[in-house]
C-alpha cells in the first residue's frame, strides 16, 4: 500500500513539473507578480474550464502594472530609453479574444495608463459580441518591426517609434494609438511620384475598401464603433492618407 501511494504520488508530482514547464516554455512573464493569466501563453487557446478555473471571465480582462518578465522583454525593442515616457506611464492590458476559428485565444497589449481601462472594457465588449481578432501579442515577438507583425495582422499598442517615412515620433509611442487585424486594414500614403507607399506590403488588395473580406473595419465595423464612442479617431477618416487599422486617442 506504501508502495503504490509513494508511485501515485511521483506520478502527481512528475504531471505538475510536466504542466508547470509547458506553461512557461518560451513565455519569461512568469514573475511573482504576475497574474495566472498572463502566465497563459499569448497566442494560445483557452478553454472556459480554464477561465472558471481562474476564477471566470469578469477576471481575465485587466490592466495592471507591467509585470518584470514583460518589461525584460520590451528592452531595446518596443522600449528604447526616452525623455517622453517611462514604465510607471504604461500598463499590461490581459484580455481575450475570438478568431474565425471559433476559439478563445490569450491575448496581450502594452498601453498608456491614461486609456488602460477604457480599451480593456473595449476588448471585453467585442470579446462578448465575439468579434475577430487573429492576434494580440506583444510587438517584441516580431522584434518590434513593424511590418513583420502587420504581414501577421497582429494587433498591438505601444512601440517607440517614429511614423512610417518621417522623423516624428507616432503616438504608439506614448501608447495612445492601437492597429487592429493589421493586414486586412492596412496603411497607404499615395506619393508626389504616383507611386502608393502601403503597409504592409502585402497588403496592396486590402486598400480596395469596396468589396467584402475578413477582419474589415469601416464605418458599420463594432470595433469602428466601440473605439471612436470611447474617444478614438479612425484612421481610416483621414484624408492625406488612410490607416485602416489605426485608432488612436483625440487630445
Amino acid at each position: 500500500m506504501k508502495t503504490r501511494r509513494f508511485f501515485n504520488g511521483m506520478i502527481v508530482m512528475l504531471i505538475a513539473v510536466a504542466f508547470t514547464s509547458c506553461t512557461n516554455s518560451d513565455n519569461p512573464t512568469n514573475d511573482a507578480d504576475t497574474s495566472a493569466l498572463t502566465q497563459w501563453q499569448a497566442g494560445k487557446t483557452v478553454s472556459h474550464d480554464a477561465i472558471e478555473a481562474f476564477g471566470g471571465i469578469d477576471k481575465c480582462f485587466a490592466a495592471e502594472p507591467i509585470p518584470d518578465g514583460v518589461w525584460l522583454r520590451m528592452q531595446g525593442k518596443t522600449y528604447k530609453e526616452n525623455p517622453y515616457i517611462g514604465r510607471d506611464d504604461l500598463r499590461h492590458i490581459r484580455a481575450l479574444h475570438w478568431d474565425y476559428d471559433d476559439q478563445i485565444h490569450v491575448g496581450e497589449m502594452i498601453v498608456n495608463a491614461q486609456i488602460a481601462d477604457r480599451v480593456a472594457h473595449i476588448f471585453r465588449q467585442l470579446f462578448d459580441a465575439k468579434y475577430p481578432i487573429q492576434r494580440m501579442l506583444l510587438p517584441d515577438v516580431y522584434d518590434a518591426d513593424d511590418e513583420t507583425q502587420m504581414r501577421d495582422n497582429n494587433s498591438s499598442c505601444f512601440c517607440y517609434r517614429t511614423i512610417a517615412g518621417s522623423t516624428k515620433l507616432s503616438k504608439h509611442a506614448r501608447g495612445l494609438a492601437i492597429d487592429i487585424n493589421t493586414l486586412y486594414n492596412p496603411y497607404y500614403r499615395d506619393l508626389d511620384n504616383g507611386t502608393r507607399f502601403i503597409q504592409p506590403a502585402t497588403a496592396e488588395a486590402y486598400c480596395d475598401r469596396t468589396w467584402d473580406f475578413p477582419y474589415k473595419i469601416d464605418h458599420d465595423d463594432l470595433c469602428f464603433h466601440l473605439f471612436t464612442e470611447a474617444g478614438f479617431e479612425w484612421g481610416g477618416d483621414w484624408t492625406t492618407r488612410k490607416d485602416f487599422q489605426h485608432f488612436e486617442l483625440i487630445e
